[in-house]
């Protein structure tokens, strides 16, 4: 029988979708772009837009498919009330993904609808391993759930508690990345730097000191990493180990107290900004960038020019700018004096002209300094890949550099990339 995933959300849907997309692989399925006879749907939820737009993109699989089997996993599943309604042949939620093949036979044998949404609050972690991402980058999933409860966030309740997976399964698996070709592992969660937290004595930084002795492995980058779980151990070993890449993306989401304390963030600006000065006493080139909500319900004109203020301050090489959309469910549905669309879409549009000129300010560092990158696109005569630092890099060359190391100088900054020689 012929599949198509189509994976909405974020890097860790991505990397579950990969599993999926293995064990059908592994069990003689083909995987095709369209006409196909099964289709799994691994959808999003993090916002209205996005549950919607995961519920847009079960109803238009199923109208051009009618004969298929519809399958709905993922975030959306997990916490709609109105799940039975969805039209789809398969429904689970955030557990069961590893048993999709099961799913299918017993659709198959019984053609009934089947839902499974198991409670996600007693759910343990879901093992999971993939055989192959690309040559040159592999995402692994280490941790699952979130317990932070930031009051504009759904994700908690559509992933549950804290969760981790067994150190040896990590070191395993990225073993088994490393010997078969990938050059760089992306550690990925839903709280990766929580990572532990249910294991008895052992910590993110007791992982990262295990990953960075496999033998082969170039690169260990942290998709993502909360302030405050950026730890004296973990910079510790952040310091002494250089596979561990010059590049951390810290959320902030506000450079405001007032809109910190609103959203149910557990720090505050000084904090921040005192943890990025440690940061750089040891790096003291890191790319540091972030993720910013602007328009958050009482942001007044007065608070966004302090997130600006503070965004000078850190000097972050890039921003990933966010206008506030609303969930219902959360915290932030209840608070009062919401910001309208313009204005949120005018907000969105001056910081992200900043993180333009910072993130070239940031490139331009590096004209006429020699760098080392990974080809992973070859288009147009030129090879497109990332410095450990993440800086984009296009470089006239042959396809076949890809997925090896290059060593290039970089020339001059073409937003968005650095072009070497």
């Amino acid at each position: 029988m012929k599949f198509r995933i189509i994976t909405l959300g974020c890097k860790v849907n991505t990397y579950e979708s990969n599993v999926i997309r293995d064990i059908l692989l592994d069990n003689n399925y083909e995987e095709v772009d369209e006409c196909a006879d099964i289709y799994v749907i691994n959808t999003c939820t993090v916002t209205n837009t996005s549950d919607n737009k995961s519920l847009k993109e079960v109803r238009r699989v199923r109208r051009e498919n009618p004969n298929s089997i519809i399958i709905v996993c993922g975030c959306m599943s997990q916490v709609r009330s109105d799940i039975d309604e969805i039209d789809a042949d398969i429904i689970i939620g955030n557990s069961g993904k590893s048993d999709i093949i099961n799913l299918i036979n017993e659709y198959k044998e019984n053609n009934k609808k089947i839902i499974k949404i198991d409670n996600i609050m007693d759910t343990k972690f879901e093992t999971m391993k993939i055989n192959n991402f690309n040559r040159t980058r592999a995402f692994v999933k280490i941790e699952d759930g979130c317990e932070n409860y930031c009051s504009y966030c759904i994700i908690p309740y559509a992933r549950g508690k804290v969760r981790s997976k067994l150190p040896n399964d990590v070191l395993e698996e990225v073993t088994t990345l490393v010997n078969g070709g990938h050059k760089e592992i992306v550690l990925t969660g839903i709280h990766t730097g929580h990572y532990g937290a249910d294991l008895d004595g052992y910590t993110f930084a007791k992982l990262l000191s295990e990953l960075v002795k496999i033998e082969g492995l170039e690169r260990i980058r942290i998709s993502s990493i909360e302030m405050n779980e950026l730890t004296d151990e973990v910079l510790e070993v952040i310091k002494n180990n250089p596979k561990i890449v010059s590049h951390l993306h810290i959320p902030i989401q506000s450079g405001s107290d007032t809109i910190l304390k609103l959203m149910n963030r557990k720090y505050l600006k000084k904090e921040f900004i005192d943890k990025i000065e440690q940061i750089r006493s040891i790096r003291p080139d890191i790319n540091i960038t972030t993720d910013i909500i602007v328009g958050f319900p009482g942001e007044t004109e007065e608070l966004f020019n302090e997130t600006l203020d503070t965004v000078e301050t850190i000097h972050f090489s890039k921003i990933h700018v966010f206008p506030f959309s609303l969930r219902k469910g959360t915290k932030a549905e209840e608070l009062p004096n919401h910001i309208d669309d313009v204005t949120k879409k005018n907000r969105v549009k001056i910081l992200i002209e900043k993180s333009n000129r910072l993130e070239e300010e940031y490139m331009s560092k590096y004209i006429g300094k020699e760098l080392v990158f990974i080809p992973e696109v070859y288009r147009d005569g030129c090879l497109i890949g990332h410095t450990g630092n993440y800086l984009l890099i296009k470089y006239k060359g042959c396809e076949d550099l890809l997925h090896k190391d290059v060593k290039v100088k970089g020339t001059i900054v073409e937003y968005p990339y650095l072009i070497c020689e």
